[in-house]
């Protein structure tokens, strides 16, 4: 045992002292197959949305967006452009509640372009709103300088009228969206991919579109996109439509708007409830709770794999509780429990990519909306975006309450765990076993565990042949609340509480290394990542 882990256990020791007196210590075996993938995600998983939320969207008596949204959120913030430069890069989504609501500053513009204001009985409560396109040049400046990867939400309810109570009809008016790409195009700002309207799947959230006249909208969009991006060397995908999985409806528009049209099937995930609900601690740390939401994955698969097979699946938009988050709930570490079991989840799906409801603003922003300093789960997002590869890998454990996903490792060869523990009692050693080598006849495998890894009899990670007995080790990432809170917002890594530099940069992510032979830990109500570079996994070369 190195002299570094050595200083982590014994500070881990003296913090844990008070809990390890009452806590149980349990056993769960893993196993995890790295043959084949089961799944695989975009290089670009994780991403961050910005909303359109003025200071004054206010839910449950507080009003927790600040200066935050696409409109006023302060750009030239130092913190900002670091917390998006580390992911390198950052796939952010531009969108939200009131997208179908924002109006573009160019061409024949047909209203006023004024800030949004509250006007209690419009749509959300709020007028349209309007992107001036020196602001919009502003904000593609801060995402090309820091590397961002964007998605842009257009507005899908231009043009259309309210036909009755939360259903909208008419065709849409695509001048206006069509003046705001034209323009883009012209100044050279690069999309990834554009997203047609927000929210107006099925019953939809304030407002509803039906699915053939959407669907029909979908294949102009898609005309006017292939004919501006004709002569450009690479052309942005088609999102839609970034709404609450209707399996009838998303069928129907699919089938409507026909083969080749969306290159990306969006849906949004808010599984926690109300942001008020005072159950939202007890609902994280439930795995039965957090186990409901993978029939929308699984169904969400099948409706791609029969209606739309050219597709891929991302979650546009997910923030765990709805209205803001949860207050003292969403900013701070049992977040993680529910955040990390999503991207673990998801993954098994065939989910390309995440997208988190937000980098900043709400009270589930990955950064604090007034001083920029990451919450927990930024680091939780950072971790595994710099740790956790494509290729998803079939894994079982023994134990109900610890969650387990297991990927190659990102950049380079041998696999990688994430270990999340909800129990608040139970502190579990763990073995890891590689399914490759469980089925090898007795004899050949004696004749391996001999000539590799003699002593592997203790709780310990079978990782294959590949380098000697003294020189195999593996990297751990423990992550835990600061003072045992569980509602901290400062996150712990190995003993250490993450903080910015003293120049505002984002900490260094440091692992500690630790001889493969000695046993997993994982501690009551505690995260781990874990990094094994020579575990054999052909799935993984």
């Amino acid at each position: 045992m190195d002299s570094q882990m050595g200083i982590f256990l014994f500070f881990f020791f003296l913090v844990s002292l008070p809990a390890v007196l009452t806590q149980e210590v349990g056993s769960a075996m893993i196993i995890v197959d790295g043959t084949s993938t089961i799944a695989t995600n975009d290089d670009k998983f994780i991403c961050a949305t910005i909303d359109w939320w003025p200071h004054d969207k206010c839910n449950y008596n507080q009003c927790p967006w600040g200066n935050s949204s696409a409109m006023n959120l302060d750009l030239s913030h130092p913190v900002l452009a670091k917390a998006i430069q580390a992911f390198k890069p950052l796939r952010i989504r531009i969108g939200g509640s009131l997208q179908d609501r924002v109006l573009y500053d160019v061409g024949n513009l047909k209203f006023p372009c004024h800030p949004f204001i509250r006007v209690e009985d419009r749509l959300f409560g709020f007028s349209k709103g309007c992107l001036r396109m020196s602001r919009w040049d502003e904000l593609y400046h801060l995402f090309n300088t820091t590397g961002a990867v964007l998605t842009f939400g257009l507005n899908a309810l231009y043009g259309r009228h309210l036909i009755k109570k939360g259903v909208w009809g008419g065709a849409w008016d695509s001048s206006n969206a069509q003046d705001f790409i034209k323009y883009t195009i012209s100044k050279g700002h690069h999309i990834d991919s554009w997203e047609f309207g927000n929210e107006l799947s099925g019953s939809g959230v304030g407002a509803s579109v039906d699915a053939e006249l959407y669907g029909k909208d979908l294949v102009n969009l898609k005309k006017i996109i292939n004919k501006l991006y004709e002569k450009s060397t690479s052309k942005p995908a088609l999102a839609a439509p970034g709404g609450f999985f209707d399996q009838k409806w998303y069928s129907q528009f699919l089938k409507v708007s026909g083969p080749g049209v969306v290159n990306v099937l969006t849906h949004h995930i808010y599984n926690l409830g109300a942001g008020v609900d005072s159950n939202l601690v007890k609902k994280i740390l439930d795995p039965r709770h957090l186990s409901k939401i993978s029939e929308t994955f699984s169904n969400l698969k099948q409706t791609i794999n029969h209606d739309s097979p050219w597709a891929s699946a991302w979650v546009g938009e997910s923030g765990g509780a709805y209205n803001s988050g949860g207050r003292h709930v969403s900013n701070t570490f049992v977040n993680s429990f529910w955040y990390l079991d999503q991207l673990g989840m998801s993954s098994k799906y065939n989910t390309k990519v995440y997208c988190r409801q937000t980098l900043i603003g709400g009270n589930y922003g990955l950064l604090n909306k007034t001083t920029f300093v990451p919450n927990p789960d930024y680091y939780s997002a950072l971790l595994w975006h710099r740790l956790m590869g494509k290729g998803v890998l079939h894994v079982g454990c023994s134990a109900s309450f610890l969650r387990t996903y297991a990927h190659c490792s990102k950049g380079r060869e041998g696999m990688t765990l994430l270990l999340i523990n909800l129990s608040n009692q139970t502190a579990y050693t763990i073995d890891v076993q590689n399914r490759k080598d469980m089925y090898l006849p007795a004899r050949e495998r004696n004749i391996k565990e001999s000539f590799v890894l003699h002593s592997f009899k203790i709780s310990v990670a079978w990782v294959g042949n590949r380098a000697s007995d003294e020189a195999l080790s593996r990297e751990e990432y423990h992550l835990t609340p600061k003072d045992g809170d569980i509602q901290s917002q400062t996150m712990v890594l190995n003993g250490l509480p993450l903080k910015l530099t003293g120049d505002g940069g984002i900490p260094t992510l440091d692992p500690v290394r630790v001889d493969v032979k000695s046993p997993i830990h994982v501690a009551p109500l505690s995260i781990a990542f874990i990094v094994f570079p020579n575990f054999d996994a052909p799935a993984c070369v």
